[in-house]
Formats: structure tokens, C-alpha cells, sequence
């Protein structure tokens, strides 16, 4: 399917293709991939599983099972194995070949739900497979089909957490499993050269203090496998995990899997050299021959947003192994970028990291030759990518140098292309298959550029921010300005697709989009990303100041007497932080989606370590740290018509952020609207919710700078059917309490 249109509204962001990264089969002819689409006709939602030749460009559907995921080649020929969620709650390992499509069978069921499948092939017809699911407290694993509905709905905790990201935090813990697929062998006629599943076994089923993959958002990115040994990542049980980010990373030895035998290896600890203390870790991997691993390891307990560097260890059978930090020069400084994912190459004789820089989510090569060799740990990074955002890469054949690059971009949203590292500025194939590009949105890359100003009050350093045009975009012509604020706050606009906040949407409506990256802002050196801690609402607020007043000098076509400021999370913060100080009254309307009103309310947060470290320790010992930056003590001020969004399931920042804010907004008559999912968590993720959330965002805005609503029948129908709900929801109330007044 390929989506075109003239106009790129919400409806066409919401309802195109998704697609998965993907990667090459071992001869590098093919390319695998998943997809979804919505159809707001139908209101159902579609997926299925596809090949892409890599020369042709050619796609071809393997399934639309919408239960099927997580799509592995196996073997060396071009046969493929996915996972199949079953209504009894168990999960199937599914055989397909690309070669013979319609042709399935099941190789295995598990009886539980698992995912993030991983596969290390060992040789034709036999590969080590590694997943994850959760596991009941005997070892067993957890199916939530098989448990009955408890008598009371009472819950009770004696430590934190109590709740994370969206759910309360139940006995279950995130397991990872074993297990070989195997080809039949000849003799067994019944199933000649089919694939089987065996040997399933639980690697943690002695060790309950650990977990992996690590809540709310780990995946096969906390672990990893090789013929002999699986690698893993998981929070230290000695201390709590609410309050710190320290990691331990492990080694384990494989059973053997044939013989279905209970593990009884111990996790070999892999210990940081020369560090007594650390924090989170991340992306462990093996080298292809499995003699070496790699991690990435941050040095502060505490702090999530910490540098990554670099570990690497020499595999040493039946001993304590020990990390050595990857001292990566760029000239005679320290690379101060924060890698975020890491592989080794073919040859096991480079490591290749994806990081944020400037904007964008760049690919990056460093040389291991000397380390192999000499045990010497320098290195220098090589810049393989300058634009865009990787999101995956991979090998683009088995034995291949070269690499398959999963990526987006403001108006792309799907890019595949194949580099080769040796020349990666003329050697780039694209694999182009049925593209999601901007041109099938009306969009281009065109639209897009860079701006810099000076920042903070003593103009030190300098501020980057992404500027999008409308595609319709004349120059002698004014268009209004909408300020987009990322959260975090340690994040940043990236150069990347994204279907909750895309820059395009608003540009689309007729607004000169800019979204900036403050102080705090990650991808422009560790020291600028630090610089936010104890000053929330200080050096960002400041350098925002700077920006509106750069765009006021120098851009004609930009009109800030018709401004409009929205942001999220962080970024939701800011708006409150905006709304009580001067900036505020350069806006005509504010959008506070799941922000913070009072710091105080920190304290109901899940991960308590983030305040802790961004507002300077615990509350009773920096009360007037946590005053300084409060929204809510500027109250007084507030007068610009805002838009509060906040949902039911938003553990990170409770849904009383959101009432008390509109609730302050009501009193002192500002022009206000609230919007509240109850079965969303910090993200709007449903489809005909986020159709409701753009409508409602864009009407806002739109009113206050002369621009018409959003102009979508179905959109505008949802919209006054959730208002007038609420409308009878409040007079239904309103009546039982007057029935109560009255006896």
C-alpha cells in the first residue's frame, strides 16, 4: 500500500504505513520487515510481515496474521520465524520462507506470551534463540490467562515501586529464556527438514532478584546471545531501584538445550575496572565469533541521562571477567557525545555506535585493531552518517562489511539503505521497496533547516533549533509561529519521524515551526546536557527568551504577534514555567500536555531518582530548591488561553498536575480547555484517540491566530461527542450531588 495525498493532515499521519527497521538475510538479496496501517473507515487496525528485494525494490506480503510479530531470519537461505500470540495466551514460533510464500508451520509453542526474539545461527538448520516473558515466582511462566479473578482488588507494597509508567508493579518479573531451533534430521520422516523448538529454558529460574528485560521500556537491547553464553543487563537488587540506576551486567552459560537440562550455571558477573561505583547499562553484544562482548555503561547512580561510554571485555572461560572503558579521543579531547547502541562489525574488528549529534541520530565507526592486539584501549571516532536518524542498523549480509540502515527524517517517514563503511559518502545503495516518503505526504526536505542564536544571559555557548516550513511556503507572505518544546528535559529534537509530536502536522496548518534545543538538550556534549540540573526553569527558560527574540529580528515571514507555544512533559513544564513569566505574554495560546504544576508533586512520580538528581537531592533537605522552579508559585501571572491535555494512566506525572492547573486556570477566568484520556499513560498511542488529541491541539491554536479548525468531519464529530459526554457525565453528577443536598 502506498498512502498519497495532497495535504499531510493529522488523519494522513495517524492512518500511514508504519514501518518496522529491518534487516537483510544472510545473502543480502532480501530485507525483512513489519508494517501496520489504520483505517479510520473501518477503524480497525491492519499488519502484516514483508520481504523487500533489495536490487528490485520489489515488497512482498508473507502474512497479514495482525498476531504475528517480530520477524527473525533463520539459518543461511531465506527462511524466517516469527512469533504468533494465541487467545489462550500462549505463543507460537511460525516458519515461513520467503522463497515459497503461504507456506507456514509451527515449529514450537511456548506456553505463556513472550517477545523481543533474538537469534544467534550456529550453523545451516540449527540456531540459539533467546526471548524474553515474564515468570511466576516457582520459575514457571506467566500466562494471565491462566489467573483467576481475585476476590478483593487490594494491593500491598512495602517498598517502592508501587507503580510504574502505567501499571502497578505486580510479583512477576521479565525472564529470559533459551532455547534451539533445529531442522528434523532425515531420519525422522514425519517432519523431514522441518524446524523445531527445543530445550525451553529459563536462565533466571535460580536467580528471581534478577530482571531482564529492565521496565518499562527494555528489550533486546538488554541482552544478547552467542553459541555458548547469553549476556544480560539488570538492575543491582541491593539497592532500590526507584531511587538508583546502578546496573550489573552478566555473563551465563548456555545449557545445553537438546538435553532440556535445568540450568545450573552462575551468572558471572562482569565488573567495570578501576570503578567502585556506577550507573545504568545498556546494549550488551557480542562479536560475531563470541569471543568478545561490549556494553555501554554510564559512571553516575542516579542520573538516566548520564554519558554512555563504552566497555569492552576479552571472553575468558570459567573466570571473573573485568570491563575495560573504551577511551574514545576525537583529535586530543574526550568524544563527549552519549552512544546509545552498539554492534561489533563482520569482522568483529570495529564497533559501530548510533549517537545523537547536533540534531541528528548519527553512525559512527571505532577502530578495535590496537585493542585486539595490544590490549591498548584508545580510540577515534569515524563519522559513517551526517543527516537523519538511524533507528536500526545491521548487517547487510552475513559475512558483509557493509551495513543496512533503518532511518527517518522530518518528512520521511521510512528510510532502508545499504553503506559500506570503507567509503560511506558515494557508496550508498537505497532500497527504495513502497516508499514512505515525504513526497507521497507533500512534503519535502526543503522545508526543513537549521537555526543558531546565542544563549543564556552571558551568551557562552549557542542554542540549535529545527525550522519547518509550510510546503505551501512564500516567502513575501507572514505566518504564525508555533514554539515547540521537547521533554525529557535531557532530550532533544532529532532530525526524525515521529507520530505523536511531528513538526509537519503544525507546518501543514500554516505555522512556521521551530523547535528548539535549550540547555539540557542532548547531543551537544555532556556539559550542556548537565547544565539543566537545579535549573529547570533557568538557563532554558533563557535561552527560549533568546530564541523568540532571534526569530522577532530576523525573520520577516515569520509573524510573532501571532505565536503559539506547546510542549510536553518537560516541555508541558515549561509551558506552566512560561505561563507565570514574561514569555507568556508573547504567546496568544499555550498547549500543557502531562506537565508539571507543582514540584512538590514530584514526590508521586514512579522513579524517584530523577528528581533526586535534576532538583538536587530529597525534598527535606532542598525545600527551597524545589520552590525555585515551582510553576505554581506564579500563578498570579497566568493569563494566556492554554490548553491542558493530561491522562488517567500517567504515573511519570499524575493526572492532579492537570486538574490543578486548569483548575487555577478556571478560577481566575483565563480561556481554558481540559482533555483527559483514562486509558492512556504519558503518550497518546491509540489511533482514534491521537485523531482526537491533534484535533483538539490544532482548533486550540488555530483560533487564536486567525486560522481555520482543522477541517475533518470525523475528527470534529469524535471531538463533540467527547465533549458532550463529559457534558452529561457533569450534569449526571451535579444531580446526584443536589438529590444528596436535598435529603
Amino acid at each position: 500500500m502506498t498512502l498519497r495525498t495532497n495535504k499531510f493532515t493529522p488523519k494522513v499521519l495517524i492512518s500511514a504505513p508504519r514501518r518496522s527497521a529491518a534487516q537483510s538475510c544472510a545473502d543480502g538479496s532480501l530485507a525483512l520487515y513489519s508494517q501496520s496501517t489504520y483505517s479510520f473507515d473501518t477503524h480497525s487496525k491492519s499488519s502484516g510481515i514483508y520481504v523487500v528485494g533489495v536490487k528490485s525494490g520489489q515488497s512482498t506480503l508473507l502474512t497479514n496474521d495482525s498476531r504475528a510479530s517480530e520477524p527473525k531470519w533463520i539459518g543461511l537461505g531465506h527462511e524466517i520465524v516469527w512469533l504468533k500470540q494465541g487467545d489462550n495466551g500462549n505463543t507460537s514460533f511460525v516458519i515461513a520462507d520467503a522463497n515459497d510464500v503461504g507456506k507456514t508451520y509451527t515449529a514450537g509453542t511456548i506456553s505463556g506470551p513472550v517477545s523481543n526474539l533474538k537469534i544467534h545461527v550456529l550453523e545451516d538448520g540449527k540456531a540459539i534463540v533467546a526471548f524474553s516473558g515474564k515468570s511466576n515466582q516457582d520459575g514457571s511462566l506467566y500466562n494471565p490467562k491462566d489467573v483467576g479473578k481475585p476476590h478483593s482488588s487490594g494491593r500491598i507494597y512495602d517498598s517502592l515501586f508501587v507503580r510504574r509508567w502505567d501499571a502497578y508493579v505486580e510479583p512477576q518479573r521479565n525472564t529470559i529464556w533459551t532455547a534451539l531451533l533445529q531442522k528434523i534430521p532425515s531420519n525422522v520422516t514425519a517432519r523431514e527438514g522441518r524446524w523445531s523448538l527445543l530445550g525451553v529454558t529459563n536462565m533466571l529460574k535460580r536467580f528471581p532478584q534478577f530482571e531482564c528485560p529492565m521496565p518499562p521500556f527494555g528489550g533486546t537491547d538488554h541482552f544478547d546471545v552467542t553459541r555458548d553464553y547469553i549476556v544480560m543487563v539488570s538492575k543491582d537488587p541491593s539497592v532500590n531501584p526507584a531511587t538508583h540506576t546502578v546496573c550489573l551486567t552478566y555473563v551465563m552459560r548456555i545449557p545445553n538445550p537438546i538435553s532440556v537440562e535445568e540450568t545450573n550455571a552462575e551468572p558471572v558477573m562482569i565488573k567495570p575496572e578501576g570503578k567502585r561505583t556506577w550507573g545504568a547499562a545498556t546494549s550488551p553484544v557480542f562479536s560475531p565469533d563470541g569471543k568478545y562482548l561490549a556494553f555501554l555503561l554510564m559512571n553516575e547512580d542516579g542520573y538516566e541521562s548520564d554519558q554512555n561510554h563504552i566497555q569492552l571485555v576479552h571472553m575468558q572461560e570459567g573466570s571473573v571477567l573485568h570491563s575495560h572503558t573504551l577511551d574514545v579521543r576525537d583529535s586530543d579531547k574526550d568524544w563527549d557525545l552519549s552512544p546509545s547502541s552498539i554492534m561489533f562489525s563482520a569482522d568483529g574488528t570495529k564497533l559501530l555506535a548510533t549517537a545523537e549529534d547536533t540534531g541528528c541520530v548519527c553512525l559512527f565507526e571505532f577502530d578495535l585493531t590496537r585493542w585486539l592486539t595490544s590490549g591498548s584501549n584508545r580510540a577515534t571516532p569515524r563519522k559513517l552518517t551526517h543527516s537523519g536518524s538511524i533507528s536500526e542498523v545491521a548487517r547487510a549480509s552475513f559475512l558483509s562489511q557493509q551495513l543496512f540502515i533503518s532511518s527517518s527524517t522530518f518528512t520521511d517517514s521510512s528510510i532502508y539503505y545499504i553503506l559500506d563503511p570503507s567509503d560511506p559518502e558515494t557508496k550508498r545503495i537505497d532500497v527504495s521497496s513502497f516508499a514512505n516518503n515525504g513526497a507521497n505526504f507533500g512534503l519535502s526536505s526543503a522545508q526543513v533547516s537549521e537555526l543558531w542564536w546565542k544563549g543564556g544571559d552571558d551568551a557562552s555557548y549557542m542554542v540549535h533549533a529545527w525550522m519547518m516550513k509550510p510546503s505551501f511556503f512564500r516567502p513575501e507572505k507572514k505566518y504564525p509561529l508555533a514554539y515547540l518544546i521537547h521533554g525529557g528535559p535531557q532530550g532533544a529534537w532529532d532530525d526524525q519521524w515521529s507520530t505523536r509530536w511531528n513538526p509537519a502536522v503544525f507546518a501543514e496548518q500554516g505555522y512556521v515551526v521551530v523547535a528548539p534545543n535549550p540547555t539540557g538538550s542532548t547531543g551537544y556534549g555532556q556539559k550542556f546536557t548537565d547544565a539543566i540540573r537545579e535549573s529547570w526553569g533557568g538557563l532554558p527558560y533563557e535561552d527560549l527568551v533568546k530564541g523568540f527574540e532571534y526569530i522577532e529580528s530576523e525573520f520577516d515571514f515569520v509573524d510573532t504577534s501571532r505565536a503559539v507555544a506547546l510542549g510536553a512533559s518537560y516541555g508541558g513544564y515549561m509551558m506552566n514555567w512560561i505561563q507565570g513569566h514574561d514569555l507568556g505574554r508573547k504567546f496568544k495560546a499555550l498547549v500543557c500536555h502531562d506537565g508539571v504544576f507543582s514540584m512538590t508533586a514530584q514526590l508521586a512520580s514512579d522513579e524517584q531518582y530523577f528528581p533526586l538528581h535534576d532538583l538536587g537531592g530529597p525534598i527535606w533537605k532542598n525545600q527551597q530548591g524545589y520552590d525555585q522552579w515551582d510553576p505554581s508559585r506564579f500563578t498570579e501571572n497566568w493569563s494566556t488561553p492554554q490548553l491542558i491535555i493530561h491522562n488517567e494512566l500517567d504515573y511519570r506525572l499524575t493526572i492532579a498536575e492537570g486538574l490543578a492547573a486548569f483548575n487555577v486556570l478556571q478560577m481566575r477566568g483565563v480561556d481554558s480547555r481540559f482533555l483527559s484520556f483514562p486509558d492512556e499513560n504519558h503518550w497518546v498511542l491509540g489511533h482514534e484517540n491521537s485523531l482526537v488529541w491533534h484535533t483538539v491541539v490544532i482548533d486550540w491554536i488555530n483560533k487564536y491566530v486567525g486560522l481555520p479548525p482543522l477541517r475533518d468531519k470525523e475528527a470534529r464529530e469524535e471531538v463533540e461527542g467527547c465533549r458532550k459526554d463529559a457534558v452529561r457525565r457533569s450534569v449526571a453528577e451535579e444531580m446526584k450531588l443536589l438529590r444528596v443536598v436535598e435529603e
